[in-house]
């Protein structure tokens, strides 16, 4: 089976018009999406759109062959004019499976939004499910038959849909993932593809055509990501959406609670209401425990607040009892951590504070603390496949 994506844009394309924001603006030339329609074998279309019949020449591929044209949700705007070649367009009810004369059967998936998605299985057993914007499955725990070769769907703005569907084993290693519906609200360029690859997912230019099924290596995401910056840089935000896509994840809170600071708790809210409902909180310090065990990703928010309560333990704020065996007690502590990072086999994206590019500290302790931290990072840092250093909510690749 083989798909040709049309477009890969939001449904009024990218730039949106007369969209005034940066990311219309840059979206010029080879950056511009068409709205989101497929082309599957040249027999199905999947969304029609303004300019189909145009869209699939510049690919090379013609919509004479087209037997049916299915919609996935209501589409605003102006009315789209049907080509004279082409059949009416409609939708499959929730539930129904259509056939083809081609030997393509399509079966209607109800979604948790407007709309309807399709999974479509042609005549040698290759399976492709396509979700419109903004939707993931209704219901799919326990019902999968397996991982799909292909999804198509609304990386970016549903990556809670991927992690569904993998939960529920309908996207597995092997599943090429592709995002469409792209926004202006999505990044552009290496940007994109970096946030993408993070989820095991791609984002390909307008008139591309790719096999569905086959032998396919699995996507390569990194395993063990530090994640760091300054305060308020959006470097938790960062680190977060780096594992939004997998089906469970445990969130490693080393701040624990501060009684009777509203303030802090404030933010700790916060940071719960922006994690997906699916994630477990562990509120510890004991990360080489949960390092060294099996089990989903982790994210550990944040290594600095770590370093506090070891510095507490080893009573480092103290210059007497830091001279007198406290630095070495403390740089034990960091280096069976760093260890435990080196032999973990847990996908681990951690964020840490970046401090000594400004003020420097006016007392002993406050110096100390800088200057391990420093330390800690560097070491941690070199046991990670990736490092990103977050600036005004710009992730700057560091290293892979």
């Amino acid at each position: 089976m083989e798909l040709t994506l049309l477009g890969t844009g939001a449904p009024t394309g990218l730039p949106r018009p007369a969209c005034p924001c940066a990311r219309c603006a840059s979206a010029r030339g080879a950056g511009a999406r068409a709205a989101t329609s497929l082309l599957v074998d040249d027999a199905l279309l999947l969304d029609l759109t303004p300019g189909a019949v145009f869209a699939a020449a510049r690919a090379g591929r013609s919509l004479t062959g087209v037997r049916q044209v299915l919609l996935t949700h209501p589409h605003d705007g102006p009315a789209v004019e049907l080509p004279p070649s082409l059949p009416p367009a409609g939708r499959v009810p929730d539930g129904r499976t259509l056939t083809l004369i081609s030997g393509h059967r399509v079966r209607a998936m109800a979604l948790d939004a407007p709309g309807t998605g399709y999974e479509v299985t042609s005549a040698t057993g290759e399976r492709l499910l396509y979700l419109p914007p903004g939707g993931a499955p209704a219901g799919m725990a326990g019902r999968a038959a397996g991982p799909y070769d292909m999804v198509v769907c609304d990386v970016t703005g549903r990556p809670d849909a991927v992690a569904g569907l993998r939960a529920a084993g309908a996207a597995g290693d092997a599943t090429e993932v592709v995002a469409v519906h792209l926004d202006h609200d999505a990044p552009a360029g290496a940007e994109l593809d970096r946030r993408l690859a993070a989820a095991g997912a791609r984002a390909v230019a307008d008139g591309t055509t790719l096999p569905v099924g086959g032998r396919r290596a699995a996507p390569v995401i990194p395993r063990r990501t530090l994640v760091t910056g300054g305060a308020r840089s959006g470097k938790s935000l960062e680190a977060e959406r780096r594992l939004e896509t997998f089906p469970a994840v445990v969130y490693v809170a080393t701040s624990g609670s501060r009684e009777g600071d509203a303030d802090w708790a404030d933010r700790i809210g916060l940071h719960r209401e922006r994690r997906p409902a699916a994630w477990r909180t562990e509120e510890t310090c004991e990360l080489v425990e949960l390092l060294e065990a099996d089990g989903p990703p982790l994210l550990i928010d944040c290594l600095s607040l770590w370093l506090t309560d070891a510095m507490d333990r080893v009573d480092a704020w103290d210059n007497a009892l830091w001279a007198d065996g406290g630095r070495e007690k403390l740089r034990a502590r960091v280096a069976e951590l760093v260890r435990a990072v080196r032999r973990t086999r847990r996908t681990v994206v951690a964020v840490t504070n970046e401090t000594g590019s400004g003020v420097v500290p006016a007392t002993p302790s406050g110096r100390r603390f800088r200057d391990e931290l420093g330390r800690l990072n560097a070491a941690f840092a070199d046991e990670c496949e990736q490092v990103l250093l977050v600036v005004a909510g710009q992730a700057l690749v560091l290293r892979g």
